[in-house]
Parts: structure tokens; sequence; C-alpha cells
């Protein structure tokens, strides 16, 4: 059985497939941190011990271009298998949802009723954690807010100033940065290898002037360069 929830509304995404797991039974997670290469082929074909269907809640497949892959390929396994599948996602684009929609039994969207205006800082506050699940579902909700990719890296770029300004100096006031996001930046140094931060900034600013030079599309260049953090 495979059901499918996806949407802006994380937390009604998330309440939604807990409604549909069988209490009392484990539900076993795969993500982009727990995810091996054909883990997926063989859990939809294996057959239970005890009789016992068992459970499995796949988070946010996009966020990792293999398993995504792994998850589209198969679809029709998961949906023939005696187990139970659930896919939570972000946001799905058309051809995705009909891939989905063709092999789902349940296929439901969550959209976030709110009209405030996203805040593209939870964006570098993601970066600075390094965090790239939670900088890839803010990006899709940003997109879907209506936040344009040119505001997304600015933000981004804005970031990656501040960390590469504190690697070279030892105090706000050197380098003209307010003491707050100074010391913010330089704490998260410590989460990125030398010459990392420079390489990121190196390749935004590259998805940048090819988006606007028609060589890519700055969307998709975008969703790359957040799978690269």
């Amino acid at each position: 059985m495979l059901a499918v929830f996806f949407g802006s509304d994380r937390k009604a995404v998330r309440d939604r497939a807990e409604e549909l797991f069988q209490k009392g039974v484990e539900i076993q997670t795969i993500d982009e941190h727990s995810f091996t290469e054909g883990v997926l082929i063989d859990a939809a074909s294996s057959s239970s011990l005890f009789g016992e269907p068992l459970q499995y809640l796949i988070d946010t497949p996009s966020s990792d271009e293999i398993l995504r892959e792994e998850v589209e390929n198969v679809l029709k396994a998961m949906a023939s298998s005696e187990h139970q599948f659930i896919i939570i996602e972000t946001i799905l684009l058309a051809p995705q949802k009909k891939k989905y929609a063709k092999e789902a039994s349940v296929i439901e969207e969550f959209t976030a009723e709110s009209k405030e205006r996203f805040n593209a800082f939870a964006l570098a506050d993601a970066l600075v954690q390094k965090d790239k699940k939670t900088l890839w579902v803010l990006l899709q909700e940003a997109k879907s807010s209506g936040l344009r990719e040119e505001e997304i890296i600015g933000t981004l770029w804005w970031q990656l100033k501040t960390m590469r300004a504190a690697a070279l100096t030892k105090s706000a006031s050197e380098a003209g940065i307010k003491d707050f996001p100074y010391n913010k930046a330089k704490r998260a140094l410590a989460k990125f290898e030398k010459e990392e931060v420079e390489k990121l900034s190196r390749s935004l600013l590259k998805c940048y002037h090819d988006g606007h030079k028609g060589l890519v599309d700055v969307s998709v260049g975008l969703e790359m360069w957040v799978l690269s953090v």
C-alpha cells in the first residue's frame, strides 16, 4: 500500500501520515540520512516474518537525488506490497505528482493558508547550521510563497559574504559588520571545511549568472546548489 502526502503545510502533512499508521507497530523512517541504495526494493518485496505488515515513512525523498530516483523506480512495487509505505514531501511538480498519483492509493496536498510573506532569513539560518534538509524544505516553501529565485540567492549570498568576512577578520568592527551577524557567522564557520564557504560562494554566483544568461534554469540550478551544501 502506498500513500503520498505533500505540500507547504509541513505539520498537516506529518499529522495526516501519522493518522494512517497503525498504532503500536514500529515505523521505519527512510530519509537522506538513513537511506542506502536498494533498501526500498528490498523492503517492498520482503515478506513479514510473523504475518504483521511493516510500516515505512519515506521522509522528503527530494532532499537526496539518489533517494528520489529509487523512490520513483519502485513506486509500483511499494503500491503492490503487503507493507505500508507513506511518502511525505514538500512541493511536487506536475510530472512528479503524475507519477505518484498513478501508483498511490491515496495522494493529498496540504497548503499553508497563511498570507504572511515568507521569511527569507530562515534560509540563511539553515545555511549557517549546514542543515541541508531544512534548507531544501525552506527553499520549496519560499518558491511556493512566490519569492523569486533572485531574492533567495541574494539572501544566501549575503550570509556567505558575512561568513567569508568573519573568516578573514578578528572582530565585527574590523569586518564592518554588526556584532550579532558577525558572531553568528564566526560560529557557523566551525561546521564548514576550509575553503568550503568560498567554493559555495563561487558556485552560487555561477548559478545566478548562468541563469541570467539562459544557460541553465535558475530554479533547477538553485536546487542543485542546495543539495551540494
